[in-house]
Formats: structure tokens, C-alpha cells, sequence
């Protein structure tokens, strides 16, 4: 988010504590113009020996424990107003806007001006940018003389990288250029998508006949190019567009700009998001205060420290728990994290700071997410940070403590992940029943049923190898839902199985096969459908 976007969306989120402005002007008006001159006239000296007899009375013109008094107040009222510029994003649903890449896979990307060549580097950068993208949503498009969906939108980034590895210009049916059309694919990709998400091209430069549709309409989707050319090669027909070009870099500096963009462009997708709270900042300016405070350990400076508690007590006690979580999570929080295992003595400073939850958070923040799981006591948190660390079973057990809607929509998320397709859409079908409008509720419930159908006509569909002789040793189908026959196969004794050595050695690991014959049918039914629809 830029700072036009924040300065557009800033305002306060209870401008009722501005009431007491006023208040704190006259009282310190009060007492530095009055109650002080007051007290300096005496009945028994004449005022000029009256003042030549006063300690410190020349340094009355000058700061004085009433004027930081006042500045400390302000500070804590305009803090307890809610200052906001950004909302805070819903964890249970997604953390970060969906991506999609499209990579150009064409002769020219197999250059060596950019080492080991260009499309090595295109493949590195995209690895490494999916292994900063932990629980986010990102697909991946090819495209040459055609374009291709590869992998649809997953939060799963291992599922991408053999499908990324298989890609060279030998399995593109074409050559040529055809990014329009990707661009389109791209766009109707995110369509459905509850936040605006990014398109992310990464290619060798941009032909002049597709220009015209990246021109075309008001995106609603981010555009970032990362060009891979050498550094100092002009790239004039992307130049002219509305997005963002990063250029390859030796080092990570170009996956760091391309975090700053997604980030930013998720942060540009929240404000515009009414169903997410706005995200207070006012508790930072409870380290000026604190500032303020420490001039009254002066000598001499009396004045406020029984006003300070006074005051401080109810401020603390109002402050919102999001505040007070965000202004305990500071250093001490850190030092104690540098490590895995933490000393006993930082344990116990931290612990003296930090609530468990308050640790959590932190933890979670940092994307430590089984050290969160081992500090929150709040269950729909534990529930979440165990989800969110690959221990699905203890996730729903830990939810199952909750009757939110949010606690059953991610036990259903870590159903579909420990592929318990009937009980997720069971769960699913809590969270409509609890609130009918949640996000991304029925998307998931359609999504978990189509699965849990796919699997059972699998099944039907499958062949033991009974008629060959070829059947496991114990294979027994689910037949909850009534739509197969139970079965069981016993193989013969002298069957030789095959160790793990030798069955990792059977598989064909090498996916360029693969997409070139899927590319090369879905080539061909394009073709076709073009010339339909152009017709006689």
C-alpha cells in the first residue's frame, strides 16, 4: 500500500475520546497560568525578596512536569481514538492474495545471456518465490504459440515444482506468443476469488500485437513483469503499461521487490474489503508517552505521579486487547524467539511480558506455527496454528471445542488436507448452518463434494486385477454411502513385492511427457473450437 492509499483510508476508529481534548487544555491551562502564579505571591515577604528566596524560580519560564503532563495525556487520548489506515486480514480464510504466474516457455527464453539460461532462471525465481508464499493460494500458466493452465490455484507449492520442472519449449505444441491470452486466463482464474489478487508474468519481453490487451479496461488484478533480460535491455512495448516490472537479479533482490508488490497489492484488496475489521495503530503511541513519563523521574518533578496512575489505570484497563497484544509483542518477545529452545531465565521474562496467547500470536506472526500451536491457550487459535502446521487430526479435535463458524470452516479445511472428504463436508455444512453468508463457505462445501464424488467413482471405476491374478493382500473399499460392493483380495504367497528402492524407480518422474501430450490436446480442441465458432 502506498502512502496515498493510506492517507485515503486514514480516520479513527472511536473519535468519541477527542471529547476529552478540551478537558486536558484547561486543566493545563489552569494550573501553568493560574494555580501557579497563585502560588507564587506570599503573604509575608514583599515579591521581589519572595522571588530572590525561590530555588529553581528562573527555570519557571521553561518546561515543566504540567506541560509533559499534557502532552502524555493527548498522546494516550489520540491512541485510545483508534488511529486505522489498514484492516486486519482473516487468517481463517487466507493470509496472503492469490498469485498466478505465467511463464513464457518459447526458444528465445532458452537464451544464455541471463545463466544458466533464461528459463532456468525463470524456473529458480518462481521456486523461490513459492517458498515465501506458505498457505497461499498461486497457479501457474504456460505459454508460447498457445497458453496453458498447468496447476490451478493451490495452496500447496510442492504440487507446482514438478509440474514447473517438466516445462521446456518441447512441450509447447506452438511457437510463438500468445501472453494475451494468458493474460485472460489469468483474469478469469481470479474472477471468483473473494480479494483482487496478482498476475505475475515472467518472460523475456512483450510483443506489440498483444499489447493492446493488457491496455484494455481497468484491471482488477495487480500486473507485475519480471523480465528476464540482461541488465540495461530496454523492454520499450512493457514499459508503457500500467504495472510493475521488476528485472532479474543474481541475488534475491527481485523476489524481495516482488514480496513489497504482492504484499502491497494485498493490502490494496483489504481496504476495499468491508467484511474485515479495520486494524488500529494507535497503541504506538504509547511509546511516547512512556517517553513523556520518564522525565518525571526528575528530581523535583512531584507533580504527577499520583495524577499518572490515575490516569494511566483506567487507560491501560480501556485499551483494546489488540492493542495491548501488539505493544507486548516487542523486543523482549523477539530476543526470547532467536532461538528454538529458549533459556529458562528468558522464558520467565517473557513470560512475565507475555500472556501464552499474547506468544502465540508472535510465534504466529513469524510463521512458527508449531511453537504457536504450543503456547495458545485460546482454542480457535490452537486450532488454527496446529492446522496450519500439518497436524490436522489434533486441529479438528481442538476446534471440535467451538461452535463458531470459523472454528467448523477450518476444521473442514483440515478434513479435505487429511482427505476425510465426508466428514469435511459435514463441517462445511456446520459452518453455512451457523452463518449462511460466511466466506468462502459454500465454495467449499461445492469443492469438498465434487472431491468426495471423484474419489467414490473412482472407486467404483477401479479394477482390482482379480481377473489377473494380480489383486493386494487386503484391499476393503468404504461403502458407508452404499455405492460399491465390500470386497476383499488375498494375493498368492508367491508374490514378490517390490521395495521402496525399486517402486520410487518404476515411476516416470520426468512430467515433460505428460504436458506435452496433455498441451498438444489441448492445442488441438482450441483449434477446433476456433474454427466452430468462425464457421462458413
Amino acid at each position: 500500500m502506498n502512502l496515498l492509499d493510506a492517507l485515503s483510508a486514514f480516520h479513527f476508529l472511536r473519535p468519541l475520546w477527542f471529547l476529552l481534548l478540551p478537558l486536558v487544555g484547561c486543566l493545563w491551562w489552569w494550573y501553568r497560568f493560574r494555580y501557579q502564579q497563585k502560588e507564587v505571591a506570599s503573604r509575608h515577604f514583599a515579591p521581589h525578596l519572595a522571588q530572590a528566596l525561590r530555588i529553581g524560580q528562573g527555570a519557571r519560564g521553561g518546561l515543566s512536569p504540567v506541560d509533559t503532563l499534557a502532552a502524555l495525556s493527548i498522546c494516550l487520548i489520540i491512541g485510545l481514538a483508534g488511529p486505522a489506515w489498514s484492516r486486519m486480514a482473516n487468517p481463517m480464510i487466507s493470509q496472503t492474495a492469490p498469485l498466478v504466474v505465467a511463464m513464457e516457455v518459447s526458444s528465445s527464453m532458452m537464451a544464455s545471456d541471463v545463466p544458466p539460461t533464461r528459463l532456468a532462471r525463470a524456473k529458480i525465481k518462481i521456486e523461490n518465490l513459492l517458498a515465501t508464499r506458505s498457505g497461499a493460494e498461486t497457479a501457474l500458466i504456460a505459454y508460447s504459440g498457445s497458453a496453458h493452465l498447468v496447476v490451478p490455484l493451490t495452496a500447496d507449492p510442492a504440487l507446482i515444482k514438478p509440474y514447473l520442472e517438466g516445462l521446456n519449449p518441447d512441450v509447447m505444441p506452438n511457437e510463438g506468443d500468445v501472453s494475451a491470452k494468458a493474460f485472460s486466463m489469468a483474469e478469469t482464474l481470479l474472477e471468483d476469488q473473494t480479494v483482487a489478487g496478482t498476475i505475475l508474468f515472467v518472460s523475456d519481453g512483450l510483443s506489440a500485437t498483444n499489447r493492446p490487451a493488457f491496455q484494455a479496461g481497468e484491471p482488477n488484478n495487480t500486473l507485475v513483469f519480471l523480465t528476464l533480460l540482461p541488465e540495461g535491455q530496454p523492454t520499450p512495448e512493457i514499459d508503457g503499461l500500467d504495472a510493475q516490472q521488476v528485472s532479474v537479479s543474481a541475488d534475491d533482490s527481485d523476489i524481495e521487490s516482488l514480496e513489497r508488490t504482492l504484499a502491497s497489492a494485498y493490502q490494496q484488496a483489504l481496504l476495499n474489503d468491508d467484511r474485515l475489521a479495520w486494524k488500529g495503530r494507535g497503541v504506538w503511541l504509547a511509546w511516547p508517552a512512556a517517553c513523556l513519563a520518564l522525565l518525571w523521574f526528575r528530581r523535583g518533578w512531584s507533580l504527577g505521579v499520583l495524577i499518572l496512575a490515575i490516569l494511566i489505570a483506567p487507560t491501560m484497563a480501556s485499551w483494546p486487547r489488540e492493542a495491548l497484544a501488539q505493544q507486548n509483542s516487542g523486543t523482549v518477545s523477539k530476543r526470547a524467539a532467536s532461538t528454538d529452545e529458549a533459556s529458562p531465565v528468558m522464558s520467565r521474562v517473557v513470560d512475565a511480558f507475555l500472556t501464552p496467547d499474547q506468544q502465540g500470536r508472535w510465534w504466529m506472526e513469524h510463521r512458527r506455527f508449531r511453537q504457536a500451536s504450543e503456547h495458545f491457550q485460546d482454542p480457535a487459535w490452537r486450532g488454527y496454528a496446529l492446522y496450519r502446521d500439518g497436524q490436522y487430526g489434533e486441529a479438528v479435535a481442538t476446534l471440535g471445542q467451538l461452535e463458531t463458524a470459523d472454528a467448523s470452516f477450518t476444521q473442514g479445511l483440515a478434513l479435505i488436507r487429511n482427505r476425510q472428504y465426508r466428514e469435511a463436508i459435514t463441517a462445511f455444512e456446520t459452518t453455512l448452518a451457523r452463518d449462511a453468508d460466511y466466506p468462502e463457505g459454500a465454495r467449499n462445501l461445492a469443492l469438498a463434494r465434487q472431491i468426495f464424488d471423484d474419489v467414490e467413482e473412482t472407486r467404483e471405476q477401479s479394477d482390482s486385477g482379480e481377473d489377473r491374478g494380480e489383486g493386494a493382500d487386503d484391499v476393503v473399499f468404504d461403502n458407508e454411502e452404499q455405492r460399491g460392493v465390500e470386497t476383499t483380495v488375498t494375493g498368492d504367497e508367491g508374490d514378490q513385492l517390490l521395495t521402496p528402492d525399486q517402486w520410487i524407480s518404476s515411476i516416470d518422474s520426468d512430467t515433460g511427457d505428460y504436458l506435452r501430450q496433455r498441451f498438444a490436446l489441448e492445442a488441438t480442441r482450441q483449434a477446433t473450437n476456433q474454427a466452430t465458432e468462425s464457421g462458413p
